[in-house]
């Protein structure tokens, strides 16, 4: 290796630093302006008229899930857009009957998911009555 040391192969050094500063930008020239990400995860806001709207199709029937597509927001901000405008919300609660045939359904294999489909329920919705009544639940990633 030679007495040189860390000063062995001075050219290569020089050459790659030459190169590294010719890629550079020049220090006097003005910065270029940052590019603008797109915003993400932020709510949509609606309009006031567009919160009338909803209002007025809740009260005539129409569901929060359907107006959660109709107006391309989550269905928990329609629940606050009503709760803020004074709205009374309408839960749809399990009969008896639907509690039976909910663990029917659940006992031939069927998962929570669809049997709240077929009831018209979430499965959140389906899950607590079940358990309520003492049905054990199914593992979803069969390690029973």
């Amino acid at each position: 290796m030679g007495d040189k040391g860390s000063d062995w192969n001075t050219h290569y050094r020089l050459r790659a630093l030459r190169n590294l500063l010719g890629t550079l930008p020049d220090p006097s020239a003005p910065l270029p302006k940052p590019k603008r990400k797109p915003k993400t995860n932020r709510a949509k806001r609606l309009k006031d008229d567009q919160v009338a709207k909803l209002c007025r199709a809740y009260k005539a029937g129409t569901s929060r899930r359907q107006l959660a597509e109709d107006f391309g927001i989550a269905p928990k901000t329609v629940t606050a857009i009503l709760r803020r405008q004074g709205v009374k919300t309408r839960w749809r609660k399990l009969a008896d009957t639907d509690v039976d045939e909910a663990e029917r359904l659940y006992a031939q294999g069927m998962s929570l998911a669809r049997v709240g489909e077929r009831l018209g329920v979430t499965d959140c919705a389906v899950r607590y009555q079940l358990r309520k009544r003492g049905i054990r639940m199914r593992d979803s990633h069969g390690r029973e």
